[in-house]
């Protein structure tokens, strides 16, 4: 039987630093809104990588499509800015194979306040069984002003 406890959230824990990272660039292909040709999407798919940045102002998408369903137990992101004062919101949905829409697995609001808060890490427990679609819809700037989403980590085990 398949079931799932209604209002379950995610576990909001640090994560291990011995996690398995999935190789999402062999494993999914990607769509995305907006990629600034210098900072493109799979820099945020690697541990190490510099990270992703929109060419262009305002919300974007990022969606991660599978080949083949995996199965997830951790999602890292992580987000920096060091140029602006702004709210931020970000909001990670996903699907199985046979599920007609998205699932919410989070939606958060927070700061970056130049100079001392200029990364967010987010760190979540999850337990998603055939994971085919993550999307990920990064509101840059709640109040409307010009700035460009980006992205330093994405990150899955």
């Amino acid at each position: 039987m398949r079931k799932h406890i209604i209002g379950e959230q995610p576990t909001h824990k640090e994560a291990p630093e011995n996690l398995n990272w999935l190789d999402l660039e062999t494993l999914a292909r990607a769509e995305i809104s907006s990629e600034d040709p210098e900072h493109p999407f799979e820099e945020a798919l690697r541990p190490q990588g510099s990270g992703w940045r929109a060419a262009e102002a305002g919300t974007q998408s990022l969606r991660l499509l599978f080949d083949e369903p995996v199965r997830v137990q951790h999602i890292r992101l992580v987000f920096r800015e060091t140029e602006t004062h702004r709210s931020q919101e970000f909001v990670l949905r996903w699907r199985s194979g046979t599920d007609p829409g998205l699932r919410e697995i989070v939606r958060q609001q927070y700061n970056f306040s130049i100079p001392n808060s200029t990364e967010e890490q987010e760190d979540y427990r999850v337990t998603i069984e055939g994971l085919s679609e993550l999307e990920l819809r990064i509101v840059p700037d709640i109040s409307g002003g010009p700035a460009h989403a980006s992205l330093s980590q994405l990150l899955l085990a």
